[in-house]
């Protein structure tokens, strides 16, 4: 074969080669995306469709004084403004930028343009989780003094808003509570009702722990019939609460239920004590359940029905003070713990009556099975049918 040929052959076979090398050497053009769709398509980046009301995950990435920015992943942040970012202000002592927080969406585009976010809500959701979880630990939690009020404190933590009543604190500090105000202490939550929104501290779960923790011993030492000494820890609509000591770092939690308070009628127990007062009472009842004792007051003094009969018998002339009206008549006190019932019946439809006036009267019966007497007026002249 000549030469001539040879290198022409070889020099077309290098040429090819080399338009194969170019070829696999080429990068693959793509097309231009023309749509916000095909951009988030070759990026790969997920853009979030957001609905009102929904939650959704966040870095918080800027805390202003007027607002707070969060990147939520949508193609704007989302912001906390107005009057929420001054509800969730409160909350906020101890975030950060950076740390992520969950939040709802209050309007996915406002007139801004904005991502406008509800972050109150949801931090209160996740706070409440907080509570319930220290409820099962036991763990001891940090709350701010606010306001006292006849039932306790109310409190702040983790800038939720509490109770403590005054039966949960330490003897230290009944009958002080003003003391606590604006004054941080400790507590554990003893209970946690989100639905009512209902959240209740305890300070002498921590305070006299080591007291509580012997509840069943100071159970096993009382009986009904005792009669011991306390001081009152809590004043409630309905009675008071009493802590009463058996010996040194051995008491027990009681309750003096509004009817044993007083032998007389008793409208509000607050007029008869104040937390702290020192208090005398009987053991009617031992909760064991509750390691909770009910007790009385009033079963220390003599019962002035005891002996009615002997002191008011039936016609006798009384004096008393009227200290009710009713549609039925009208209730006369005669002595502490002593009403007798004027009926409707025995009083002259031109005679008045009023609360706090004084008058006589007869005795027609007494009831000592029911704790009733019955009297009528003693009036100078008697109306046409009247019967004593």
């Amino acid at each position: 074969m000549p030469i001539k040929k040879k290198v022409t052959k070889k020099v077309t076979k290098v040429t090819k080669v080399a338009k194969v090398v170019k070829e696999k050497k080429a990068p693959v053009r793509k097309s231009e995306p023309r749509t916000m769709e095909e951009l988030l398509k070759q990026t790969g980046y997920n853009l979030k469709g957001l609905k009102k009301g929904q939650l959704v995950e966040g870095v918080i990435t800027d805390i202003t004084k007027k607002m707070i920015v969060i990147d939520i992943g949508a193609k704007t942040e989302g912001v906390v403004i107005d009057k929420e970012y001054e509800a969730a202000r409160e909350m906020l002592a101890n975030m950060q930028v950076g740390d992520k927080v969950q939040a709802y969406v209050g309007s996915p585009e406002s007139e801004r343009g904005q991502i406008l976010m509800y972050l109150r809500q949801a931090i209160m959701a996740k706070r409440w989780e907080v509570f319930e979880q220290a409820l099962k630990t036991g763990e001891v939690l940090e709350v701010y003094g606010l306001e006292v009020n006849k039932g306790g404190i109310i409190v702040r933590a983790k800038g939720v808003r509490g109770f403590v009543p005054s039966s949960q604190f330490g003897r230290e500090h009944l009958g002080k509570l003003p003391q606590l105000l604006n004054q941080s202490f400790s507590v554990k939550v003893i209970e946690v009702d989100k639905a009512k929104n209902r959240l209740i501290f305890s300070e002498k779960a921590v305070s006299e722990q080591a007291a509580l923790a012997h509840q069943a011993e100071a159970l096993k030492a009382v009986k009904v019939g005792d009669a011991l000494e306390g001081v009152v820890s809590g004043i409630m609509p309905f009675g008071v609460f009493v802590r009463a000591g058996l010996k040194k770092n051995l008491f027990l939690e009681g309750l003096v239920h509004i009817s044993e308070i007083s032998w007389e009628k008793v409208e509000n127990p607050a007029n008869f004590f104040k937390a702290g007062d020192k208090v005398k009472v009987k053991v009617i009842g031992v909760d064991a359940k509750s390691s909770r004792l009910n007790l009385s007051v009033k079963q220390l003094t003599p019962d002035p029905w005891a002996k009615l009969i002997e002191k008011y018998p039936e016609g006798s002339k009384v004096s008393g003070k009227i200290v009710r009206l009713a549609a039925f008549g009208a209730f006369v006190n005669l002595e502490p713990g002593v009403d007798g019932l004027i009926h409707i019946s025995k009083i002259p439809s031109e005679k008045e009556f009023k609360a706090g006036q004084k008058i006589d009267c007869f005795v027609e019966s007494v009831d000592l099975p029911h704790r009733r007497m019955s009297l009528s007026l003693a009036l100078l002249t008697k109306p046409v049918g009247y019967k004593l």
